[in-house]
């Protein structure tokens, strides 16, 4: 059944790719967004599906400030996507960071709880749990944020624990680091920056090596936020997930991306090894997820090389040095504090 969606932080990597398969589902869809990272993430997707304008309305405002209650009037489902992404933008401003991704996410569960909101899935992240010593992360394991950044999602999860299902029924997912071509792409993670360091220096720098990510392809990060709008309440509501695919190490990650290339493109990749203080390791486990929901991964690692080889090769990334794929670079040129 279509329903009436808000995606806050909708025309950001994961939200770019997710919001054209709510809009094929029939669905109505909402985006409110700083469009910090450019208004026309969508432009494409819409030229070739011109009856989706009647379904697509941007918002263009700041969860900080804006009236967030009336944004969510008559949404059915919130999907919170919105934050300062990974450690190094939060650290570039802490204050900053804090009032995005935990001052005004009171803001917003207050207000979905106002607004009568019936689903709202928030996009927490993996690293909520910190190093640990267990071959398994599953959900039920502490959390232990080393970051500033993964210690606020953990406090954003630890107040939504404390609102009654009938409130607001609310679902948690931990995703991995996230990766392949959306249309707002960002070059600033593992997979992406090795893969374009391969495409345009013929030569991929890994730092360390060791240090084992948990990965998941944007297409089944999409796929799967599609999945928990139409689910069942009791099989999501109140619970928590991890979502990945692959544990892999960072030399790992090289030597898939070295692989593509020999395999089809017919072109030697060197990996250059340097050393790092930062030998942090993560993973987690996907097992719940698949055992209670079915739910598992589809695309691999080389299929998200894929895509962005093919979107480099096709026009579609001109510039792979623009500030606008990197998240530290377009807050430090738009002076954001």
């Amino acid at each position: 059944m279509p329903k009436k969606i808000l995606v806050i932080g909708g025309a950001g990597y994961v939200g770019s790719a997710l919001v054209p398969k709510l809009l094929d589902r029939g669905h109505q869809v909402r985006v409110l967004d700083t469009f910090w990272f450019g208004k026309d993430v969508f432009n494409d997707y819409l030229t070739k599906n011109l009856g989706r304008f009647r379904q697509l309305f941007l918002r263009e405002g700041d969860i900080r400030n804006c009236d967030l209650e009336k944004v969510m009037a008559d949404a059915d489902c919130v999907i919170h996507l919105a934050c300062i992404s990974n450690d190094p933008s939060f650290e570039l401003n802490r204050a900053l960071g804090r009032s995005i991704n935990y001052d005004a996410f009171l803001r917003i569960i207050d207000a979905a709880q106002k607004a009568k909101v019936k689903r709202f899935i928030f996009a927490s992240t993996s690293s909520v749990y910190g190093i640990k010593k267990e071959e398994n992360v599953t959900e039920d394991l502490a959390l232990e944020p080393l970051t500033d950044y993964s210690k606020y999602k953990a406090f954003c999860e630890m107040e939504l624990r404390m609102i009654l299902q009938d409130k607001l029924p609310w679902v948690i997912i931990r995703p991995a680091t996230v990766c392949g071509y959306a249309p707002r792409l960002r070059l600033d993670l593992t997979v992406n920056i090795l893969t374009m360091a391969a495409l345009t220096k013929g030569k991929i720098t890994v730092l360390g090596g060791s240090q084992k990510r948990p990965n998941i392809n944007i297409k089944d990060m999409a796929d799967l936020y599609v999945r928990l709008v139409d689910e069942l309440d009791d099989k999501i509501i109140s619970q928590t997930f991890n979502a990945g695919a692959y544990n892999l190490s960072v030399m790992e990650i090289a030597l898939h991306v070295q692989k593509f290339f020999r395999d089809f493109r017919a072109k030697e990749i060197e990996i250059e090894v340097k050393p790092t203080n930062d030998l942090r390791s993560y993973r987690v486990s996907s097992e719940k997820i698949k055992r209670e929901l079915g739910w598992q991964a589809i695309f691999n690692i080389q299929d998200a090389v894929w895509s962005l080889v093919d979107a480099f090769e096709n026009g579609k990334i001109p510039d792979p040095d623009d500030p606008k794929y990197y998240n530290i670079k377009t807050m430090q040129k738009l002076n954001i504090g």
